[in-house]
């Protein structure tokens, strides 16, 4: 059943346990409202801000509703890095291309200030920092991130021509320790650490999306505090857990999900221990001899049974 069917016949506007949300199917997280308000001067003056946790906590949908809300702001220009992973020049090309700055490859220092005379314009225009927002920074090479470090530097490290927004999993901040990467782990102004989600709150984000996509009473209460107890304190196991059961209930046409359905799914088989087969004779049947070792039979007859290879040696 595709996922049209799945809507058409629980009457959703979308599945709201896929990755592909609208916007205002996004949850907000804990301390998320409060790093948003910390974010907000920074526009003003630029430099770097972390977002970190643990994989599957809602990190990247985090730093989504952090560019809606940009996004919204008139008169700023906002970058998504795409590919983190790259090496120096194509970090170069996709930094030209996110700020509208031809580039030439060869020439580093001819895309070092045109970049910065970009942003050292949109501060003029705008008294806003211009903003690149990089996902999966933990994926991001010591060199990129140390020269992004020094594009955006301006004045004797007394001006950020630019506002950095970092997101990544733990081994992000890990990394800002190494000797190489200090000097720009210890430039980050505000941080956003994502903890595991308590059973409660994972109930709270079931009942908002159950309701965002138009139906809030499609799990009964018992499935939501179970899936909550059984999703390992994280948003992308429940999702997948929550998604799987909406799939098996619209094969079944189930009007609501239930525990019934839980259990059925996730509940682990019990394995049954291989008996070994007995072997059952019958009166009839004769006990087979044992034959007799090879080695006491002579010499020849030893020849013979082995083979003509034997013989010849």
């Amino acid at each position: 059943m595709t996922d049209t069917d799945i809507r058409a016949l629980y009457g959703l506007k979308y599945n709201p346990f896929l990755p592909a949300l609208p916007p205002e199917a996004l949850w907000m997280l804990p301390g998320v409202e409060s790093f948003a308000l910390r974010l907000k001067p920074m526009l003003a003056h630029g430099g770097f801000a972390l977002i970190t946790g643990e994989p599957g906590l809602g990190k990247s949908k985090t730093l989504q509703w952090i560019a809606l809300q940009l996004n919204h702001m008139p008169d700023l220009l906002v970058g998504v890095m795409q590919r983190p992973q790259s090496q120096l020049a194509d970090f170069y090309r996709e930094l030209g291309e996110l700020f509208s700055v031809p580039l030439t490859p060869l020439n580093r220092y001819g895309g070092f200030t045109s970049l910065r005379a970009r942003w050292k314009a949109h501060c003029q225009s705008s008294l806003r920092r211009p903003v690149l927002l990089i996902d999966e920074a933990q994926e991001t090479s010591a060199a990129c991130l140390t020269e992004l470090r020094l594009l955006q530097s301006a004045c004797f490290d007394s001006e950020s021509l630019l506002f950095t927004i970092l997101c990544g999993d733990t081994r992000l901040p890990e990394r800002f320790r190494s000797p190489e990467l200090l000097p720009l782990g210890s430039r980050i102004r505000s941080r956003l650490q994502i903890s595991p989600l308590s059973p409660e709150q994972l109930e709270d984000y079931l009942s908002f999306a159950l309701a965002q996509a138009g139906h809030a009473q499609l799990m009964t209460p018992e499935l939501i505090r179970t899936l909550a107890a059984h999703a390992l304190n994280n948003l992308r196991v429940l999702n997948h857990m929550a998604a799987e059961l909406l799939a098996a209930a619209a094969e079944r046409n189930l009007p609501r999900i239930d525990e019934a359905l839980f259990l059925e799914l996730f509940s682990p088989q019990e394995s049954k221990p291989r008996r070994a087969r007995a072997l059952k004779q019958s009166p009839n049947d004769h006990p087979q001899p044992i034959p007799e070792p090879i080695d006491n039979f002579p010499v020849k007859q030893r020849q013979a049974l082995l083979g003509s290879n034997l013989a010849k040696g």
